[in-house]
């Protein structure tokens, strides 16, 4: 994992696939995984990499999505709990992900 994790929480699937297209495009991020909650209502994004462009890239979701955020945040050097608790959403998109492809 890299040293900076972001957090985007966000009303709606398809305003929650317009931050993650803003925070592709901003900076150099990846998509860690993604927690949709209520049927989908609220949705969190994760995206790692340096500090700097984890930042400039939720900076720029919260800023020009096309909603406006419930929520987001930017930890630097996340302690092994976060990591481990982020992992666990990961396995779980990991395995839903697979599971679409493969019925």
């Amino acid at each position: 994992m890299s040293n900076s994790l972001g957090f985007i929480e966000i009303s709606g699937v398809v305003a929650a696939l317009d931050a993650l297209d803003i925070m592709c495009k901003a900076g150099d991020v990846s998509l860690v995984s993604w927690e949709r909650r209520l049927g989908g209502r609220l949705v969190t994004i994760i995206v790692e990499g340096d500090v700097a462009a984890v930042t400039e890239a939720v900076e720029a979701a919260a800023h020009k999505a096309v909603k406006k955020p419930v929520n987001y945040a930017v930890i630097a050097s996340p302690h092994e709990e976060i990591v481990r608790l982020v992992n666990i959403s990961r396995s779980r998109w990991d395995k839903d992900f697979r599971n679409q492809f493969t019925k």
